[in-house]
Parts: C-alpha cells; structure tokens; sequence
C-alpha cells in the first residue's frame, strides 16, 4: 500500500539495500507485470512514477484503439520511455550500482524522510491516491512543476550547501567543459527545492505577468456605420465579465468578411478582462501571412509598441520581408502607427514576477520570455500548440505557461486541415483544463467543430472548477455568439443545451443574409478531357479555359476610356499540375481582341520571389471602390496596359489554395478546381471582397471534376479534400454531388448548417459535415479513426499516444533549398540545400522548364530573382550569398527523381 512505502521512506534507518535486492529486470522471460500495473504500486506510487518517467519526455509506445487508451498508464513499458537497443553485458550493466543509490546520501535521506512523513499526515492525500493518476490537472501541472524546476536546476553552477560533499554519483555534466557538474543527490535536492518554489508561484503567475489596462482603442466607440456592431459585441462581452471570470467563456465570432472581424476579437477579450488589472489575450493563426497582418493591425490601428504586442511567426526571413514592405507603404503615404499614440494611451502594467526560479529561467531563456511576457501575442499556432502536443518537456514550459496566463482566440480554425483538428482541439482541452477563455473566430465554422470543441473547453474547464474554482458547483460556462447583426449570451453546462443555442443564432444569422443580394454566383462548366495524361489534359483544359475566362470577362470588367479590364482568379489544387496547366495557357496565346496577364502564384518559390509576387498582388488587388479612373492610374496596370493595343485586358492569377485564405485581395470572378465545399467558399470569399452589391451573373465558374478524377484517382477528392477509402464519393463530377439551389449564392450557409440526413456518399458537403462528425464527436467513426474525444474520456494524456498517431501539420518531410549565387562567379546560381548547419550542392537534382509564349500573352507579377537579390543585399549590407541563404529559401519535398524549375513558374516534381 502507499501507507506502506511511505512508513518505509520516513525510516531514516533504511539503508535501500533491501530494495535493490528486489528490483525486478524486465528483461527476463517470462517479463514480469509493467510497473504501472494494479499488482505491482500502489496509487499514489504510480503517480509519483508517472512524473518520474515523463518529466524529460512523455510514455509514448504501441497502442491498438481506444481499448488501450482506457488501460493507461498500465501498458507503460521500458520501450515507452527511450529505452535503446543494447546486447546482454549492456544490459546488466544497467543492473548494477556500484556506488549505490540516493539511499546512501544523507541529506537526501534526511529530506525524503520528512516528506514521506508530511504525507503520511495527510490521510485525505492518501484516501485520493487511486483518482490523482487520473487527474490531468493534478498530474499536468505537477509534471509542469519538476520540468521547470529541472531545466532550471540544471543549468546552474553546482551547489556545495547541497548533498553529501563527497557524493560519487553526478546528474550532469557542464554544457561547455564536458566536465562533471551536479552530484545526483544535490541535483534532485536542487530540483525539489525549486519545485517546491513553483508550486507556490505557480497559481500566482497570471497575477504577476505584464497587463495592458484603460486602453482608448479598445474601448471607443465606432464611427463607421458598418462596423458599429463592434460596439453591441464589447457591450455584449462586458456585461458577461462577472460569469465568465468565475465560470469561463467560450465564444463565436462568425462576423462576415470585411466587417472587422480582427479588432472586434480583440476588443471582446478585453472587455472580459478586469478592468483594474488589464487584458491579457494571445491571437493564433494558422498562417504568417494572416498573423503579421493581424499584428500589424493591431500596432497601427490601437497604437501598440513591443511591450504591449509580440507578433512571432516561424520564420524570421519572412517577418523581415513583410515589415520592410510595410515600411515602404508607410513612406509611400500610409498613416504611421506613431500618430495613433497619444490618442490610443494607456497603461501597460509591467508586471512584478516575484524572486524565484521561474523569473531566473524566463531571464535566461529569450525565446519563452517573448512568448509569455507580451499582454497581447499574435503567432502562428505552432507557437501554442506544443503545451500540449510535444512529447519532450522542454518544448511544453513555454507555451503551456501562455496558455495557464492569457485568454485565447483561435482564428479561422475551420482553415486548419481535418488532420490537424485532433490537435487544436488537444489545445482547447488544455485552455479550458487551465482556466482560460476561449474566442473561436471565422464566418464558416460547421456545427460538428463547433460542438466538439465546446465540449474540449467544458470537459477542461470542469476539472479546473474542481481545483481552482467553487468545488462541487455545477459548470455553467458562459458562452456568447457574435456576428454584424446581433450578439448574444447564455450559460451552458451540457453540449445539448450549447448546440440548440448555437443552432438558433446559426438560423437566424440565415435568415439576415439571405436579405441580402448575393455578390457571388457559381456555374458548372464540364470538363472534356477525362482519360488523357495529364499534359495533354491541361492542354485540353487550357483550350477551354481561354473560352471561360472570355465570357467571366465580358460579364466582369472595369471600362475607362474605351477599355476594359478585369481581374480573375484560376484555383487548382495541386502545383505540379497547376505548372503544367501554366505552361499550356502560354503556349496556345489568348483569343482575337483579348490580352492576357498571368501571373503563377504558389509556395515553391523563393521566399524572396514570392514576397516581391504578393506584393504586387496586394498593391492591385486592394479594391475597396469602384473608382475606374483611380484603378487605371495605379502604376502596375498603366505599365502593363502600354503592352498591347487590345481593348480588353485580362489579368490572370493561376494560383494553389494559397489564394484562398491569408491575402486581402478582391477579384472580378474566379474558376475554381474543386477539392472540397469548404476550399469553394473560401476562393467565394476573394470575389468582390469589399464590394457590396449584386453579382448579376455568374462571376465562380465550377469545373465539373477535378483533375485527379480526370486522370481516374480514387479517391479523386483529397490532398486537398474530406474524401478517404473509409470516407468515399459514389460520383466524382459536381453535377451529382452538388444541389442545383446552392449555385444561385456561394455564400457560408453549407457549412455552418448540417444537413439531415446526410448523404455522404452523393453530396459533397454532406461528406464534409459526416467527417467532421465522426471525427470531432466520435459519431460511428470507422474502426481505424481515433476520435477527438479520447483525449478527455481516457487517460491518454498520460502518453505520447494521440499526439503520434495524430500529429499537427504532419504532411510530408520537407527540406530546405536555396538559389545560391556561386562563391566566385555570382552570376551564376547553384540549387542548394541546407542540411546539419551546411549548404550542398543539389544542381545535378535541377533541370530546367521549357516555356514558350502564343499570340497575345505574357507573364504578370514575375520578378527577377537575381535583381531582387541584389537590391536587397544591397538594402541590408549583405553579402549576395549570405542575402540568398537568408531570403531566398523555400521548403521542397523529399524527390529523389529531383526538381523541374522557370523562374517564373517556380518549382515542381521532375517527372
């Protein structure tokens, strides 16, 4: 029993021999039971070997479905826990202990003999022992507790008050010399010291973390008409506080594009937040692009500085690139941040961390300062994510200590790939667990995502009550919904009751839209090239493409003085064959009378190249009027129009599903590949973005199927897609899978209201919504899928099982490549990849792509690599090839067959 090994431990007459001598090596046959299992500890020994065991890393071994998931930690095993191959001497060696164990120390005994008695003090600790393994909040936090105390400890110098003097077991060894640092029983001394420490700082920590409080921006009322809502949704907010302080909160903000969806995030959370002690919210987001816009936003528009606001996004190259752009804005007449100051004042309480190992640690290690110490983060989401999906306990302190101490939004969730939902939904869970508040924002979230995740925050928040709130009084969390028409509040402590109000505010949200005129109306367009390979298909396609883009045009254009513009969009789901389909437009030329600019927008350009594209793309595409002759004027379009005396001029972007969310850009029509109803009204969303009114005619041009069908894949609707063999379509062509009344107005409404029944099998959203169902509610998922509510209903958080089998961003292993100009002639560049600290040269993996250019065509957005090269090396001191290891990266691919490349269509797959 505990009561036992506790009486044992508080003898300080026991020397540990005994317990060597019963040491059990589970390397014999037959292997005795795992260490976790019932026969062999007792309860509050199990905990306790639970924290000894994952405090450097999470169990993480074999598991077979749900069933074993509800064992753990019973099947735990040496092979759980970074145990190597080693041969027989190896492994008695592990046996033996020359020199002991912490039982010969004194001090270490005279120390755990006082704690075993202080427990044994306390029978409620023991009465509780068999429900502590069980409980994440008890048991994340004390894990939480002995990382930081560990890693602390660790990295400082050895201490001589600590332990036997002459002690001849170390813990570690100094970093720099490689010498021996810590005798083992002043480490774990050490260690248990500091942890003692944080546990009482620890539940203070959000009380002592830098606050931004009497902020003018967030509380002054708005202007514009069409963002007035903003004001109802912080009143909304406000008059919530006193609920979700005490309760939590968790909120939908499905306000449409181009209402100001960001700020108005913000301004929520603020106004839950005491208003004596400040505001203290962290912004993710799924892309850099979105992230350093929302943090720009939030330093222009509230007059924010970098004590107040920490925008980190994964790469440093490319938060360089988008400030400079922004600065060049800013000099070309763009208002400055520095003007809003005055108006916007405000207080930024510092914070007092009071004197212990977590102010040591957070002063010694720069990157999880950032992270915890700003009022007000916007990252990208993989900055949060580890708290709970990293297996190794390093990389958890920092963010799950921002996640115990801010409230956060999640923006755009529903953009995240169904792979990727098991984790944010891991994320939600620990938010609730840790007592946060929770924004969830994006105008399309289905009802299956929405469900599930309230019910990640209650379970979480549920166990916080319990630990740190009003025990034994029932969950009523606070739960709001927000959109441009109204704002809503009400409390719910059962997902039933949660989810006929959210069905509510969905419906009468319907009925407000349907109101208005529909900006985007869809067609279908079949396709006549099934069966071919796949360069004579986009040949074919290419054919047809001319005659669509024509008739989009004549419908959807800008006319000033005698010609016509317009700006469309083509949408295909995957690069190599959206290069392809590239290389055949400017081959075949444009018709009598048309001119065409296209421009080759994807991800697998260098960073440098593909900035410098977005660039142009933001400075054309940002269309908040009509004014003709001001959209005429602008210095891009005036240039490209003196090309050519054609009277209608097409500029043409042949992009990825990059297109589909991140970039504030308006388009005249679109003609999209499909992939998925979701993929549909996202590229819906880039037409007529900021320009009210009704469409008149079609303005989305549909292709019937999409190019994997063609080429008879089946699936055909994945990478990107919901379609799987456990998930399949009874038809590949839209005009099966599509009801004809949807057309009529792309707008949110398939997505954020569920059918029934559903039909998964014919209609294409219909499979998106059962997926999403069978995934986040665990709604008859088939045997193979492990639904996201195992996280809570099973012990799986004491392993690494989940986070493995469902990992966040798992996708395919990607490398990173560089155009290197040559070390002694720089005009020429290398392919080079980056690998362990060094640059290889990769040219024998490079071939060149041929491109020829037909009648009335020619490229738009294209950049010269190396003068944009120069010039920023120029700009930044650089050398060239310091500038092109530093911004002319991309991530490829592992291809062995190696890679195709035209500065101007970028990179694909040699085939």
């Amino acid at each position: 029993s505990d009561e036992d090994w506790l009486r044992r431990l508080a003898d300080k007459r026991e020397t540990g021999d005994a317990w060597l001598s019963q040491l059990a090596r589970d390397d014999r046959q037959p292997a005795p039971p795992g260490p976790f299992q019932k026969s062999r500890l007792p309860p509050l020994a199990q905990a306790v070997g639970w924290l000894i065991v994952s405090h450097h890393r999470l169990p993480n071994g074999d598991h077979r479905g749900s069933a074993s998931l509800a064992r753990l930690p019973a099947p735990i095993q040496s092979q759980w826990c970074g145990a190597r191959d080693a041969d027989a001497k190896e492994k008695d060696a592990c046996w033996q202990f020359p020199h002991g164990l912490p039982f010969a120390s004194a001090h270490w005994r005279a120390r755990t003999a006082l704690c075993a008695q202080s427990m044994l003090e306390r029978p409620g600790l023991l009465a509780r022992g068999p429900a502590l393994l069980h409980d994440s909040y008890v048991m994340h936090v004390s894990r939480l507790i002995l990382m930081l105390a560990d890693h602390h400890y660790s990295s400082l110098p050895a201490d001589s008050r600590l332990g036997d003097p002459n002690f001849p077991l170390h813990a570690n060894t100094d970093r720099d010399s490689g010498q021996l640092k810590q005798r083992l029983d002043e480490h774990l001394l050490g260690v248990a010291l500091h942890s003692r420490k944080l546990a009482g700082t620890l539940p203070r920590l959000e009380r002592q973390l830098p606050r931004l409080a009497r902020h003018k921006g967030f509380t002054r009322r708005v202007e514009q008409p069409r963002f007035r809502w903003q004001d109802k949704a912080y009143d909304c907010a406000m008059a919530c506080r006193e609920q979700a302080m005490e309760h939590g909160f968790f909120g939908l903000n499905l306000a449409s594009t181009g209402c100001g969806k960001t700020l108005a995030n913000g301004r929520i959370l603020y106004a839950l937040a005491d208003p004596q002690r400040g505001a203290r919210f962290s912004i993710a987001l799924g892309l850099r692009s979105l992230t350093l816009q929302t943090g720009q936003a939030y330093r222009e528009r509230l007059g924010l500085g970098d004590d107040d606001l920490a925008i980190l996004v994964g790469g440093s190259a490319a938060r360089e690139l988008f400030e400079k752009q922004q600065e060049r804005l800013e000099r070309s007449g763009s208002e400055s941040a520095q003007e809003l100051l005055a108006e916007n004042s405000h207080v930024h309480f510092a914070g007092t961390l009071e004197d212990g190992p977590l102010r040591e640690w957070l002063g010694r290690n720069s990157a999880g300062n950032r992270l915890l110490q700003a009022p007000i983060l916007a990252c990208t989401i993989d900055h949060l994510v580890p708290a709970s999906e990293s297996l190794r306990g390093g990389h958890q302190i920092a963010p799950l200590l921002r996640l115990m101490t801010s409230d956060l939004v999640l923006d755009e969730v529903d953009d995240f790939d169904i792979d990727d939902l098991p984790a944010l939904s891991r994320l939600v869970h620990w938010a609730g667990l840790f007592g946060s508040r929770v924004l969830l924002s994006s105008a399309t979230l289905p009802p299956a995502l929405v469900q599930g995740l309230f019910e990640a925050y209650r379970s979480g928040r549920e166990i916080f009550q319990r630990h740190r709130g009003a025990p034994g009084r029932a969950t009523e969390i606070c739960c709001a919904w927000f959109d441009e028409f109204s704002s809503q509040s009400s409390a719910h402590g059962a997902v039933t009751s949660f989810s006929e109000a959210h069905a509510t505010f969905v419906a009468q949200r319907l009925a407000k839209l349907e109101q208005l005129p529909p900006r985007r109306q869809a067609q279908l367009c079949t396709v006549h090239a099934a069966g071919e390979a796949r360069p004579a298909l986009c040949r074919e396609l290419a054919g047809q493409m001319n005659t669509w883009m024509a008739d989009l045009h004549r419908c959807h254009h800008t006319e000033h003085q005698g010609r016509r513009i317009s700006f469309g969009l083509l949408r295909l789901a995957n690069i190599e064959p959206l290069i392809e389909l590239a290389q055949a437009i400017l081959a075949q030329g444009a018709p009598e009378g048309l001119h065409v600019h296209l421009c080759v927008y994807h991800s697998r350009h260098p960073l440098l190249v593909r900035s410098a594209i977005e660039r142009q793309l933001d400075e054309l595409l940002k269309r908040s009027d009509d004014d003709a002759a001001a959209l005429f004027a602008r210095p891009t379009l005036a240039k490209a129009l003196q090309a050519s005396t054609e009277r209608d001029h097409l500029f043409v972007v042949l992009a990825s599903p990059v297109a589909e969310v991140g970039r504030d850009h308006d388009y005249d029509w679109a003609i999209v590949e499909p992939s998925s109803m979701r993929s549909i009204i996202q590229l819906a969303g880039r037409i007529r973005r900021h320009r009210s009114g009704c469409s008149g005619e079609a303005n989305l041009y549909l292709l019937s199927r999409n190019i994997r069908s063609l080429e008879g894949q089946n699936p055909a609707f994945q990478r990107p897609g919901f379609e799987t063999p456990d998930f399949p379509l009874d038809s590949h062509d839209l005009h099966d899978l599509l009801d004809p009344a949807l057309l009529a107005r792309i707008d949110a409404s398939p997505r954020i209201v569920e059918p029934f029944p559903l039909f998964p099998r014919s209609r294409l959203v219909d499979l998106e919504h059962r997926r999403l169902r069978a995934l986040m509610l665990a709604d008859d998922p088939p045997s193979s899928l492990l639904g996201v509510p195992l996280w809570w209903q099973t012990p799986a958080s004491l392993s690494g099982a989940l986070q493995t089998s469902q990992p966040f961003r798992a996708g395919a292993k990607e490398r990173c490549y560089a155009l290197l100009p040559d070390e002694d002639d720089e005009e020429r560049l290398h392919f080079s990849r980056y690998e362990e600290g060094t640059w290889s040269n990769q040219d024998n993996l490079l071939r060149n792509l041929d491109l020829t250019y037909g009648p009335r065509i020619q490229t738009w957005g294209t950049v010269n690599y190396r003068e944009e090269l120069v010039a920023m090396a120029g700009r930044e001191d650089l050398d060239l090839r310091q500038c092109a290891m530093r911004y002319g990266e991309m991530r490829l691919r592992e291809n062995t067959q190696g890679w195709s490349y035209h500065p101007y269509l970028g990179f694909k797959k040699y085939n």
